[in-house]
C-alpha cells in the first residue's frame, strides 16, 4: 500500500522534471500547454480523491485499488506513446482518475489488515509516504529522463503499476462493503469547475484577459461552482458537504493547506526549468537539487507536536507561513551566478515552513470533524493538497509566462513570438542565448515574487480567521460556564 502512494504522489513531482524535455520535444508544446500537462493529472486526481474513496467503500477497497493501479497503467502508456499533446493530455487524465481511485483506498485498506493497537503507526507511516513519495519522485525522476526523452518517465511507471497489480492482488486482504451512495453529478461539476477555472488562468497571457476563452473560462467556473454547491446541499450523500465549512477553525485549515502546496508545487514547477537552464544543471542533479527542501520534512515532523503545545496553535501556523513566504522570496532572489548551497539554504527554509504547516492544519482538519467523518477529513485534505497543487502551477506558469515574453529582447520577441525558453532558444543564434536565459532567469524571480507575496497574504488570513474564531469561541463557553 505503501509503494502505491508513492508511485502517485510521486509521478506528481516527477513530471516537472521533464518541463523542459517537454519544451524542446517534437511536439512542439505551447506555454499554456505545458502547465495543462503538469495539471490535467493534478485537477483529475484532486476531484476524484474522495468519490475515489467512496467507491472503495461500496465496490470493495482492493477492487478499486486494483482498478486505478490499471488505469494508471494504462493511462501512462498513453502518455508514453502520444503522438501529439491531445492524446498526451487524455494519458494524463487517465492516469490522474487511476491515481484517485488508488490513494484513499490504500489507507482503508491497511487499516482493516493491521490490529487496533497499530492503527496510530500505521496511519502515521501512510502518511510520512506521500512526503517521500514527492523525494523519490523528483530523484527517480531525474534518474529516469537522464535517458533523454521525457516518454521515459511514462514508460517505466508501467512496469512498476503492473508489479503493484501483481502484489496487491496476492497480499491485500478483501475489506467489508458499505452501502455508500456515489455523488457521480457532484464529481463531474466538480471537475468542470475546476478546468474551467484552470482555463481561464492558464490561456490568459496567449489570449489576451479579455479574449472570450479567459472570460468564458471564469464565467463558466463560477456558474460550474455554484450549481455544484446547491447540488451538494440538496443530494442526501454529498460528494463534500459545504456545510462543514461554515466551521471557522476547518474553513481557515482547508485554506491554509491549499495555500501551502500552491505555493510548493508552483516552486516545484519552475525549479527544474531554472536549474536546467539557469545553473545548467543535467536532469539528474535537477531531481537531487530539491532535496534540500524535503531534509525538514524528513526530520522535523515529529518535533512539530511538541512546539505547537509550547508556542501554541495559530504562533505555529503564523511561523509556517512565514519560512514557506520569505523562503520563496529568497528563492526569487536567486540568478544564474548564485551559488547552489545559497539556493539550497533558501529551499530549507520554505521546507521548514512546509514541516511546521502539514502536521498543524491535518491536526486541526481531522479535529474540526467527528471521528465517524474520519474519511471526510482523509478525502479534504487529499483534495486540498491537490487542488492548491494544480492552482499554483498554473498560476506561476501563467506569470512566468507573461514576465519571460516581457522581458525578451524586443528583436527576438518581434521576430519570432516565443512563448517558452525553449521556443526561444531554438529560433535564435547560439551567441544570443544567454540573452534568452537571463530572460528567462529574471521572469522565475518574478514569478517567486508574486508565489511568495501570495503565500505571505493568504497565510496572514488563514491565521487571521483563526485567531478571530478562537476569540469569539471563548466568551461564548465562559458564558456556558
Amino acid at each position: 500500500m505503501c509503494a502505491c502512494v508513492v508511485l502517485v504522489v510521486g509521478m506528481v513531482a516527477a513530471i516537472n522534471l521533464a518541463v523542459p524535455l517537454l519544451a524542446s520535444s517534437a511536439l512542439r508544446p505551447s506555454a499554456s500547454a505545458l502547465v495543462w500537462i503538469v495539471d490535467v493529472y493534478v485537477i483529475f486526481f484532486a476531484c476524484l480523491v474522495i468519490p475515489g474513496g467512496a467507491a472503495g467503500d461500496r465496490f470493495g477497497r482492493k477492487g478499486v485499488v486494483l482498478a486505478g493501479l490499471g488505469l494508471f497503467a494504462a493511462g501512462s502508456l498513453v502518455s508514453a506513446a502520444a503522438p501529439d499533446v491531445a492524446v498526451l493530455l487524455v494519458g494524463r487524465a487517465v492516469t490522474g482518475i487511476g491515481a484517485a481511485a488508488v490513494l484513499p483506498n490504500t489507507l482503508a485498506v491497511l487499516l482493516h489488515a493491521v490490529p487496533a493497537a497499530r492503527t496510530g503507526a500505521t496511519i502515521a507511516t501512510w502518511a510520512s509516504m506521500t512526503g517521500i513519495g514527492g523525494v523519490l519522485g523528483n530523484v527517480g525522476g531525474g534518474a529516469v529522463l537522464s535517458g533523454g526523452s521525457w516518454r521515459w518517465l511514462f514508460i517505466a511507471a508501467v512496469p512498476v503499476a503492473l508489479a503493484l497489480v501483481a502484489l496487491v492482488a496476492r497480499i491485500a486482504p478483501v475489506s467489508p462493503r458499505h452501502d455508500r451512495r456515489l455523488d457521480p453529478l457532484g464529481a463531474v461539476l466538480l471537475v468542470g469547475a475546476s478546468v474551467a477555472l484552470l482555463l481561464g488562468i492558464v490561456q490568459g497571457p496567449e489570449a489576451g484577459w479579455g479574449s472570450p476563452v479567459v472570460i468564458g473560462g471564469f464565467g463558466c467556473a463560477a456558474v460550474l461552482f455554484t450549481v455544484w454547491t446547491v447540488v451538494e446541499l440538496r443530494v442526501e450523500h454529498p460528494l463534500f458537504d459545504p456545510r462543514l465549512l461554515r466551521d471557522p477553525a476547518l474553513r481557515s485549515a482547508c485554506l491554509g493547506m491549499t495555500t501551502v502546496f500552491f505555493g510548493m508545487f508552483a516552486l516545484f514547477y519552475v525549479n527544474a526549468s531554472f536549474l536546467q537552464y539557469g545553473k545548467g544543471f543535467d536532469v539528474l542533479l535537477t531531481g537531487l537539487g530539491i532535496i534540500p527542501l524535503t531534509v525538514p520534512i524528513i526530520l522535523g515532523g515529529r518535533h512539530v507536536g511538541r512546539l505547537s503545545g509550547r508556542i501554541g496553535l495559530d504562533a505555529t501556523t503564523a511561523l509556517a507561513f512565514a519560512f514557506v513566504g520569505g523562503g520563496l522570496l529568497g528563492l526569487s532572489t536567486s540568478d544564474a551566478q548564485t551559488p547552489y548551497a545559497a539556493y539550497a539554504g533558501w529551499l530549507v527554509a520554505t521546507g521548514i515552513g512546509v514541516t511546521l504547516a502539514l502536521p498543524t492544519l491535518s491536526g486541526v482538519i481531522a479535529g474540526s470533524l467527528p471521528p465517524d467523518r474520519a474519511g471526510v477529513g482523509t478525502g479534504l485534505q487529499a483534495t486540498t493538497r491537490e487542488f492548491g497543487s494544480a492552482l499554483g502551477v498554473a498560476v506561476i506558469g501563467t506569470v512566468l509566462t507573461a514576465r519571460f515574453v516581457a522581458a525578451l529582447p524586443p528583436d527576438i520577441r518581434a521576430d519570432h513570438d516565443p512563448r517558452t525558453v525553449a521556443q526561444a532558444l531554438a529560433t535564435t543564434t547560439a551567441e544570443r542565448a544567454h540573452e534568452v536565459v537571463t530572460a528567462f532567469v529574471s521572469a522565475t524571480g518574478g514569478a517567486l515574487r508574486v508565489i511568495g507575496v501570495a503565500v505571505l497574504v493568504l497565510g496572514a488570513l488563514v491565521v487571521g480567521e483563526s485567531l478571530l474564531s478562537r476569540s469569539t469561541r471563548e466568551p461564548s463557553r465562559a458564558g456556558q460556564r
